[in-house]
């Protein structure tokens, strides 16, 4: 009776120890299939060792695998069913064997069981208890059987890490079976295989059956001990322990993209020089609670949209992506992208706002990078493999978009109640420090102006429309501004000279402008990325692309803001409601120094008439100009040598970042030198446009004409784009690269001017003390 107890115990006990590992895991998966699969996949395991213990034990091996390989196929076949994946099912099969790993890292909590996040678990549970059944039961050695599902179950905690509650309750399970096998384990005077005699504990027909029945019960009575002092000391002394798990997922990179999609503001103006290119199509159908499909809204003729809500009808808003930091250059995404299975995680809805239920059929036409669209604010996606930044909800493809992709998404639209928004306060906080952060650099005139439309409206909302009226009545929307969202350019956009190209811009300075405003006047903002559809159903278009602002108010969440100009409207002058403070340049030596008025001059005393001072007086104005001389050959040899080291310093010391910056600086410099000074309003490759323009110009006299031209800096400008839309990627080649083409490029425009010119360009101090 006790070797029919062992032999049904023992096999019992390792898949009990192997499914516990997937319990373990299945806390960061969504539902309990995960779980259900690994507790199949050790049950099978096992049985397959226990099937063959007859066999010899080099056999067992592959045909285990080879039942591995077949559950592992069905559960495969199962999950890929069951989330509704595109292709076929070798494709999805070798694509989850080749990436399975760093997806499962990556994956997003709660993460679906999927083919590329089930085929390590369970890959890992076969082996362990094929492994555990070879040593425990045929080769006897129970305890050294414990150690493969041991250290799988030790590799789970480590994997779940702090994205879950401590696993008390299965560690215990855990301790608990390991004793049970223990005290039914061992050898009865014969492997479990039945191959061969050996020694150890035996229990068999020698032994009296009072002596086997005390052991037994002895045994059962230590068992209850343990596991109820288990029970009752491990949530205690787990509870005594501080530290963090570390998360391994930190150590493996996520989903990246590049700077066009980083920062998709930059592409507002291509769209909208291509006004009929189709970029996607999509077809909106609203939908029930329940996901059945209802008729879609009836569009309102009267409807109009309100101050800060989102467009009325059957008209939608297709998201892209949401920016939310910005550092005076440009605004990014800043997400950290989660792979992400068919369901997304449930966001909160503040109280004051309502969902209603929207699913887009979307066909991916000529928008090319990884950003989805889709309706904010996502819940379930089907039809593509997608990434997900759960901050701010944008979703990616880490495979790119590809023209003819279709998937399906169910959003559910917020809006938020207009009721609520006139007594709504907005948060603060190191929650929201993201949404309130203003760098250093700000332009003096845009502060003035945000203080001004602060003064005069003191509520939230008040201040946000305020932002929102002022640019729409005081500047023109146009479709062929050029791009660029860093301070020169919103304080050109919003205090250039109406006919030198300022005060007109596309949505992208719209939007930026409005976000620095609103984040100046203490109002957590972001900017928004995305098309809008008039009816929700046909062809989205370049034309249909925008940005628009988002401001944050507490219990109705992020509320769209829209300050672009009503069509057919006239702009009313900026200096009629708000005067810039014009920039004063300096005071030249001259006007610096009072002049005498006529009165002073007639009232001062006639000069005497100079003395004779003989040798002395010679002597004194000799030394007197030597020592003129030695001064100012000595500041230009200090100018000489600072230009030098200032040089230096900019193109060989520093990370590749700052040598690239040095650089260009380097180039604009010597535009200022050459007498073309940069625009502050003006894009890189503008700049780069203009040096070739001087470079071409010609050289200042005939003896400089044989020259070679002067080598371009396109490539420089490309690098400068490279650092300020995607930090941190710079090499130190690039930075080489940049210094030569920099240098190449002032040397070969100074060797075009004439001597003298070449001679003051050595001796200027300006690039010493020119602001950056």
């Amino acid at each position: 009776m006790v070797r029919i107890l062992r032999i049904v115990l023992l096999p019992l006990t390792l898949v009990g120890l192997v499914g516990l590992t997937g319990l373990a895991l299945g806390r960061v998966y969504a539902g309990p299939l995960l779980a259900q699969l690994t507790l199949g996949a050790a049950a099978g395991s096992v049985l397959v060792s226990a099937a063959a213990r007859r066999l010899p034990s080099w056999l067992v091996g592959p045909l285990s695998v080879l039942a591995m390989a077949g559950y592992v196929a069905f559960a495969l076949w199962w999950t890929a069913h069951r989330a509704d994946l595109p292709g076929a099912f070798g494709t999805v099969a070798l694509d989850a064997a080749r990436n399975g790993i760093p997806r499962l890292l990556t994956a997003m909590i709660p993460a679906e069981p999927v083919p590329d996040t089930v085929i390590v678990p369970l890959v890992a549970a076969w082996l362990a208890g094929l492994t555990a059944a070879e040593v425990a039961m045929r080769a006897g050695r129970v305890l050294l059987g414990y150690l493969p599902p041991t250290l799988l179950y030790i590799g789970v905690l480590y994997v779940v890490g702090p994205n879950a509650e401590p696993a008390i309750w299965p560690t215990v399970g855990f301790a608990a079976l390991a004793a049970l096998g223990l005290a039914v384990g061992g050898r009865d005077g014969s492997p479990a295989g039945g191959s061969g005699g050996g020694g150890g504990v035996g229990t068999g027909g020698d032994v009296p059956a009072v002596i086997r029945a005390r052991t037994l019960l002895g045994t059962a009575a230590g068992l209850v001990v343990v596991v109820g002092l288990i029970a009752v000391v491990a949530p205690t002394v787990a509870g005594r322990v501080g530290d963090t798990p570390v998360d391994p997922r930190r150590y493996v990179q996520p989903p990246q993209v590049d700077s066009l999609d980083e920062n998709p503001l930059i592409r507002i103006s291509g769209w909208a020089l291509n006004p009929d290119q189709e970029l996607f199509s999509v077809r909106t159908t609203a939908t029930a609670v329940d996901g059945g499909e209802q008729a879609p809204e009836a569009p309102d003729p009267a409807a109009t949209d309100a101050p800060g809500q989102p467009p009325q009808g059957n008209a939608i808003r297709i998201r892209l992506a949401v920016l939310s930091d910005y550092d005076g250059v440009t605004w990014r995404v800043g997400g950290t992208y989660r792979n992400a299975g068919r369901v997304l995680p449930t966001v909160e809805v503040p109280a004051g706002a309502t969902q209603q239920p929207v699913r887009q059929e979307i066909t991916i036409g000529e928008l090319s990078g990884r950003l989805v669209p889709a309706v904010a604010t996502p819940r379930q996606v089907t039809g593509a493999r997608i990434a997900y930044d759960a901050a701010s909800g944008t979703l990616i493809r880490p495979d790119g978009l590809v023209p003819g992709l279709r998937y399906t998404v169910d959003s559910l639209r917020e809006r938020p109640d207009p009721n609520l928004l006139a007594t709504a306060n907005v948060p603060s906080g190191d929650a929201v420090a993201r949404v309130l952060r203003v760098e250093e650099g700000t332009p003096e005139q845009l502060r003035r102006l945000a203080d001004e439309l602060a003064t005069e409206n003191g509520a939230p909302y008040a201040r946000a429309l305020a932002i929102e009226q002022f640019l729409a009545e005081h500047y023109r929307m146009v479709a062929d501004a050029p791009s660029g969202h860093a301070y020169p350019n919103l304080s050109f956009f919003l205090f250039g000279p109406r006919n030198g190209g300022g005060q007109r811009g596309t949505s992208e300075q719209f939007a930026a402008a409005y976000a620095v405003l609103g984040r100046l006047m203490g109002l957590p903002t972001r900017v928004v990325v995305g098309f809008s559809s008039a009816s929700g159903d046909g062809p989205v278009r370049g034309a249909d692309a925008f940005a628009w602002p988002e401001v944050l108010f507490e219990g109705i969440g992020w509320v769209a803001f829209d300050p672009l100009p009503r069509p057919d409207t006239e702009p009313r002058p900026v200096e009629e409601d708000f005067k810039p403070r014009p920039e004063e340049p300096p005071p030249s030596p001259d006007e610096a120094l009072p002049s005498a008025t006529p009165v002073e001059s007639a009232a001062a005393p006639a000069a005497a008439p100079p003395r004779d001072r003989g040798l002395s007086g010679v002597l004194l104005a000799g030394g007197g100009v030597g020592g003129l001389v030695l001064i100012l050959g000595g500041l230009v040899v200090a100018v000489v040598v600072l230009r030098r080291a200032q040089r230096r310093r900019r193109l060989d010391i520093g990370p590749p970042e700052q040598r690239i910056a040095g650089a260009w600086r380097e180039v604009t410099d010597a535009l200022r030198l050459a007498g073309e000074p940069v625009a502050g309003h003006l894009a890189a490759t503008e700049v780069a446009a203009q040096a070739r323009t001087v470079a071409a110009a010609g050289p200042d006299s005939v003896r400089v004409r044989v020259r070679p031209p002067v080598p371009p800096i396109d490539d420089l400008a490309e690098l400068v784009n490279l650092v300020a839309f995607a930090p941190g990627t710079a090499s130190e080649e690039q930075a080489r690269l940049a210094g030569r083409q920099a240098s190449a490029y002032v040397d070969g425009l100074r060797a075009r001017r004439s001597w003298w010119r070449r001679l003051l360009w050595s001796v200027h101090p300006g690039p010493l003390r020119w602001r950056r």
